[in-house]
């Protein structure tokens, strides 16, 4: 996938990402030196929606024939879904404390 900088993107506007879109369906845009954002043409994007809508209806037809549903009444589906939410989350995980630096001191002369 090219880059596009963020400088370029600025000073070429448009026209820079046309013209990547033009030799590939992607273009990668890069700020500071990092990649940051994507660009692609709109049907690019719909198709790659409806790649992401058809495995996760492979993956919702492959937890039927597995057996991980749950059948239960409208009413029921709500009192479990709220018991879930009552729960107490997790405790976080304990952040190291940080590390001490020495300050430099500079005496001044009396």
């Amino acid at each position: 996938m090219t880059q596009l900088t963020a400088n370029d993107l600025k000073t070429r506007g448009v026209a820079a990402i046309e013209s990547l879109l033009a030799k590939q369906p992607e273009a990668m845009i890069s700020v500071r030196g990092k990649d940051r954002y994507v660009v692609m043409d709109v049907a690019h994007y719909h198709y790659l929606r409806e790649c992401e809508l058809d495995a996760a209806l492979a993956q919702s037809q492959a937890d039927t024939a597995a057996g991980r549903f749950v059948l239960e009444t409208a009413a029921a589906h709500v009192d479990r879904v709220s018991a879930l939410a009552a729960k107490p989350a997790e405790a976080p995980l304990k952040k190291r404390p940080a590390k001490k630096t020495a300050k430099k001191t500079t005496k001044r002369a009396a």
